[in-house]
């Protein structure tokens, strides 16, 4: 039984799918889709040569980030289907729940596109560039999770 598991924000990089792009069809038009989906605007640039080519510091705003992190998911999804891999379950952690429910049918493309646009958008009005952080809490007891939260705030 194969599942696919798409990943959240935090996971891009420069040069993020442009190997699919280049050597599969199906990846391509999964960018080029993406693109059009994207632009809002003339000034707007491609989405997939900010992930292709960065800049890292404009690839590492959330508001290009997530778009750019769900193009490369559908484009490695749809190069599997093309092999023949058909997953029999979707999951995704976090954003990368947009890219299960694109992957289960639940969602255009297009439209996760634009949303998790929107999405990063005010997720980064929310917390200002550079600031804010996130931390993961494994295997502790409740009296030392409550302390560090008490003092972090």
């Amino acid at each position: 039984m194969i599942a696919f598991v798409f990943p959240g924000q935090g996971s891009q990089r420069v040069g993020m799918g442009r190997e699919l792009a280049d050597a599969y069809p199906v990846a391509r038009a999964a960018f080029d889709e993406a693109d059009e989906a994207f632009r809002t605007g003339a000034g707007d640039p491609r989405l997939s040569d900010l992930c292709f080519q960065g800049p890292e510091d404009q690839l590492a705003l959330t508001e290009i980030t997530q778009p750019a992190i769900l193009a490369t998911s559908m484009a490695a999804h749809r190069v599997l289907l093309d092999q023949g891999i058909q997953p029999a379950f979707v999951a995704g952690h976090s954003l990368g729940e947009y890219s299960a429910n694109v992957a289960a049918g639940t969602m255009d493309f297009g439209d996760a596109v634009a949303i998790v646009r929107r999405r990063g958008r005010y997720m980064q009005e929310a917390v200002p560039v550079g600031t804010g952080a996130m931390a993961a809490i494994l295997g502790s007891d409740l009296e030392t999770v409550t302390r560090a939260c008490e003092e972090a705030a």
